[in-house]
């Protein structure tokens, strides 16, 4: 996959909803109906997604403790740290994608393939405002809070696994004693551009879908793997930024 490409047809398609929702306005009805689609009806998914991942991080956390150290509330400070900077974000996002990407993916190129899109322009309205900017809303308000959901349960649920399946002090797992503002901040920069991509790579698939049942099904596929592979390169291009800055 051309990398350019990849990043450019999201790129273009938030310059032009950018520049057709100055001209015809934004409907925030539609935008709380978007984040309700988004971010709703998927924290149970994320919720429960990321406390199993919680539980299975620490008992490899446990495996690898009794290795090295036999002691494992000493890695509960790193285990934060990392919860909050690097798993929280990237993984809940993920679960995002692959929901919320199928969801969008599959509406938008079910209209364009019922040319409901066409009728849209020839009425006067504009998809880019009317179908694509609610959902990039949606995005970047929702993506962000399933994150900190996300991020509350795996911590949540690491505590629990390791008081009740370990027997040892599950507290340590909220020790916040590694993490600091840039830790907070690097892990919001990664959940907003998250959000951000997620809906344009849907909207760039669903949108260009032609033909019929078969080009739907294409389309969410290649909506739902846009969002993934770029959740995983803003993750690792956000990770690359804070480590030039040393921070």
């Amino acid at each position: 996959m051309n990398i350019l490409r990849f990043f450019g047809a999201p790129a273009l398609m938030l310059a032009r909803t950018v520049r057709a929702s100055a001209r015809d306005g934004l409907s925030w009805h539609e935008c709380l109906r978007q984040l309700h689609e988004l971010g709703g009806r998927s924290a149970w998914l994320v919720t429960s997604g990321m406390a199993f991942f919680g539980a299975v991080m620490v008992t490899i956390a446990d495996s690898q403790a009794r290795k090295m150290t036999g002691n494992l509330p000493v890695v509960g400070p790193p285990y934060f740290e990392l919860m909050v900077r690097e798993f929280g974000p990237v993984m809940s996002a993920l679960l995002t994608a692959a929901r919320g990407g199928a969801s969008h993916g599959a509406e938008l190129s079910t209209m364009s393939v019922n040319e409901q899109v066409e009728a849209l322009e020839m009425s006067a309205g504009d998809p880019h405002a009317d179908l694509v900017a609610p959902r990039v809303v949606a995005g970047l308000l929702g993506v962000p809070l399933l994150c900190i959901l996300g991020t509350m349960a795996a911590t949540l649920s690491a505590v629990f696994t390791a008081s009740w399946g370990f027997g040892v002090d599950g507290t340590a797992f909220m020790d916040a004693r590694y993490v600091d503002g840039w830790d907070v901040v690097a892990g919001l920069v990664k959940a907003a551009g998250c959000g951000l991509y997620i809906p344009l790579a849907a909207a760039v698939a669903g949108l260009s879908a032609r033909g019929g049942a078969e080009a739907v099904g294409e389309a969410t596929t290649r909506g739902v793997v846009a969002a993934c592979l770029g959740c995983l390169l803003i993750d690792f291009v956000v990770a690359l930024g804070f480590q030039a800055l040393r921070v």
